[in-house]
């Protein structure tokens, strides 16, 4: 089965979050949905271009490319290079395309994350939000693994210093209840899955993890 099948992703504004994989999960998500569908993969804040798609740094360019593409990005340019988020709201950009998926925060490349206040900007329209979580940051001190550690830890109950866990994510991800599904992303090995499904254990969300770069994907909770 497709990971767009098992994360139920709808027609509509799909919104992603946490922790590394989000930008390698709206790909594949992309890749899949776009056998049969026209897709738009975006952001609310920074994104860079993805490599190899055809990308609309204007409303114009983004009517035209999507006349010719099924699978497309799109942003307001910045000088680093860097896209904002598009012209247009969500909802009207879900008017021009099947599916918006949406990278709706930033973890600085750390497989885990806890979000800050103003974090993150899931846009108004979203029709449902998946967190990203890294399997690679489990048994892992916090401050090593965690963006915004000092804020995860708080959350957890536990010092900067300890050991990211099932316990502490499951900790981070009710008192946060920012996500309607988790992704657990980077499960490479057995022992990785087993995190996955103590954690799946500890929650009532549905929940998938595997291996973007395996192709490779468990449903672990539903």
């Amino acid at each position: 089965m497709s990971l767009a099948k098992l994360l139920e992703i709808r027609r509509g504004v799909t919104a992603v979050i946490g922790g590394g994989g989000k930008t390698s999960l709206l790909l594949r998500l992309g890749q899949e949905l776009s056998v049969r569908h026209t897709v738009l993969l975006c952001t609310t804040t920074k994104i860079y271009p993805f490599p190899g798609l055809p990308c609309a740094r204007s409303r114009k360019e983004l009517e035209r490319l999507r006349q010719q593409h099924r699978l497309v990005c799109g942003g307001t340019p910045l000088e680093n290079g860097k896209l904002a988020a598009p012209d247009g709201s969500m909802a009207e950009l879900a008017q021009m395309f099947d599916y918006v998926l949406v990278e709706a925060d930033g973890s600085a490349q750390r497989p885990l994350k806890a979000h800050a206040p103003y974090e993150p900007v899931i846009p108004p329209a979203a029709q449902q939000t998946i967190c990203v979580v890294g399997a690679s940051g489990f048994g892992c001190p916090i401050g090593e693994v965690v963006h915004r550690p000092e804020r995860y830890a708080a959350l957890a109950g536990v010092s900067v210093q300890a050991e990211a866990t099932a316990e502490t994510e499951a900790a981070v991800l009710r008192a946060e209840r920012l996500h309607d599904r988790i992704y657990v992303n980077q499960v490479e090995t057995l022992p990785e899955l087993a995190d996955a499904k103590a954690l799946a254990a500890l929650l009532r969300t549905p929940l998938v993890a595997g291996s973007l770069q395996r192709e490779e994907y468990f449903l672990c909770s539903c």
